[in-house]
């Protein structure tokens, strides 16, 4: 069985320019949601899917992987997050199977180790 873990990081934020790689706590946004699904030790697979590659670099520096770019058409403000996890997904399973997927934004910084784990037992139970 194999548990991944995505999180959606595209580069071009309107809002708040940068925002998944500005700092928080001293750590860019996204660090802290890589962490905790890391410390988990639920996934198989953490993998970010982005279109940047400043957020790559970052990603693959705190221990995500990103073996895929995001297309353009897949990067504007208009996509829908199903369709960036069904790219995702079909991207992973070129190589591997991918039964349990768990979607974690990278502004997720309150999100706990307790949170995943308690999610993947619901999951699972159901």
């Amino acid at each position: 069985m194999s548990t991944v873990g995505i999180i959606p990081a595209r580069g071009g934020s309107k809002r708040i320019p940068r925002k998944n790689i500005n700092e928080f706590h001293g750590r860019p946004l996204i660090v802290h949601a890589i962490s905790t699904m890391l410390e988990s030790n639920v996934f198989d697979r953490v993998v970010v899917s982005t279109d940047d590659d400043e957020i790559a670099s970052i990603a693959r520096n705190a221990g995500a992987e990103v073996p895929f770019v995001r297309p353009p058409g897949l990067s504007d403000d208009t996509t829908g997050t199903g369709a960036v996890i069904r790219h995702a997904i079909g991207q992973l399973e070129v190589d591997t199977t991918v039964d349990e997927v768990c979607l974690v934004y990278p502004a997720a910084v309150f999100i706990t180790v307790d949170d995943l784990v308690s999610a993947l037992e619901e999951l699972r139970s159901g």
